[in-house]
């Protein structure tokens, strides 16, 4: 049994990319509970709806484990909601997959995809390599859909269900995002499980694109 060790919200920030003023969500701080909707929590800030967020990506969580090793690979602490997730959990099982439940207080979320990070998150961690670094760690997180809405609140216990089916994992979903060569075989396989409808629709376009 794991345990929901913090619930986190962000506001509205802009930052400036480029030549860009962005709005942005990411910067998450921590708050004693919050109500679990199917698109995410209440008083939670989406700012790019076209990259973010949906009934897909509702919610998005981290492990207290990959904490640890974010911390000893940096030398500093970190604060939760320092990744932009929602949830900080103490763990996701050993190989996480879409298809994957989570009971958490009074809500059900499945797992859907794993966070492929972006410009806005390298801002949020003040490192303009961070992309390139945060992908050679393998150490994504993972989305989730609300199958159940409901209250959580820090310290719930996390009920971990694991899916009976054969799905790859979010860390190879993660690598074969980046794989612009991988085979057909491959991409059928992670399409035949409950992902993201926005990594389905990229993966379907590639596996078109080798017919």
């Amino acid at each position: 049994m794991f345990r929901l060790e913090s619930v986190n919200l962000g506001r509205p920030k802009t930052i400036v990319l480029g030549t860009r003023s962005v709005e942005t969500g990411i910067d998450k701080q921590p708050v004693e509970r919050a109500f679990v909707g199917r698109l995410g929590l209440s008083g939670d800030t989406i700012a790019d709806e076209m990259h973010h967020g949906g009934p897909d990506q509702a919610v998005y969580l981290y492990s207290r484990a990959d904490y640890a090793w974010w911390e000893a690979e940096l030398g500093v602490p970190l604060a939760p909601g320092t990744f932009g997730e929602n949830l900080t959990v103490s763990g996701l099982g050993e190989e996480p997959r879409p298809g994957d439940r989570l009971r958490i207080g009074g809500a059900v979320l499945e797992l859907t995809a794993p966070r492929v990070p972006c410009a806005v998150f390298a801002d949020r961690m003040g490192e303009r390599a961070w992309v390139k670094r945060f992908r050679a760690a393998g150490r994504p997180g993972a989305y989730a859909r609300v199958l159940e809405e409901g209250e959580v609140e820090a310290g719930d216990a996390v009920e971990l269900i694991p899916t009976d089916e054969p799905h790859p994992s979010l860390r190879d979903l993660f690598r074969l995002y980046y794989d612009r060569k991988a085979p057909a075989d491959e991409l059928r396989r992670a399409l035949a499980a409950p992902i993201a409808e926005r990594e389905r629709h990229e993966l379907e376009e590639r596996l078109a694109q080798l017919a």
